[in-house]
């Protein structure tokens, strides 16, 4: 998929191994920007590229791992999302329920769309898998992610996880959607 026009175009694939490195320099860029008085600044500050790029290397050579996808502009991967099967804790009213694990854009790139493309084509993923429902973690101090979310149809669903990060306390809330159920019949 090639979105946007002229320079601004990027496109969206499946992520490969050889993305890994790229992944985990944006993967720690974006979360200290994103994260930064939410998470403790000792945490933040120790997030290493290469730490994040083994993770996600070791993530990428594993068959039938959840899918990834990564944005790229002029051969550059410059976001990325990963989605699959809900992770407890699941509303129980949710026997399908597919989830968007992580969504992280590199933050010299932030605004120009690439972040609510990734999350369109992860959602019609999602759905693709033949999840009827999906969810999403989020801080709720991240409001620039959370408006993207609330745009494309996201709402919360009072669902609440909490993990303790170098002594502090992180809260996610979690977002719900719907997903467009096929009508096509054989």
């Amino acid at each position: 998929m090639i979105a946007g026009m002229g320079e601004g175009a990027f496109t969206i694939r499946a992520a490969v191994v050889d993305d890994a490195d790229a992944m985990g320099r944006l993967h720690v860029r974006a979360w200290q920007r994103a994260y930064r008085d939410v998470m403790p600044d000792a945490y933040l500050d120790a997030l290493l590229p290469s730490e994040r790029a083994d993770m996600w290397r070791g993530n990428l050579a594993r068959p039938g791992l959840p899918p990834v996808l990564v944005a790229t502009l002029d051969d550059t991967v410059v976001g990325f999302t990963a989605f699959g099967a809900a992770s407890p804790p699941t509303p129980a009213e949710l026997p399908t329920c597919g989830e968007l694990y992580a969504i992280n854009l590199d933050p010299d790139h932030w605004g120009r769309g690439i972040a609510r493309a990734l999350l369109r084509r992860a959602t019609d993923e999602i759905a693709a898998l033949g999840y009827d429902d999906a969810v999403l973690w989020v801080v709720p101090e991240n409001t620039r992610a959370r408006a993207l979310y609330e745009s494309e149809g996201w709402t919360t669903d009072g669902g609440i996880a909490t993990e303790e990060i170098f002594g502090v306390i992180v809260t996610d809330i979690r977002y719900r959607k719907a997903l467009a159920v096929s009508t096509d019949v054989d």
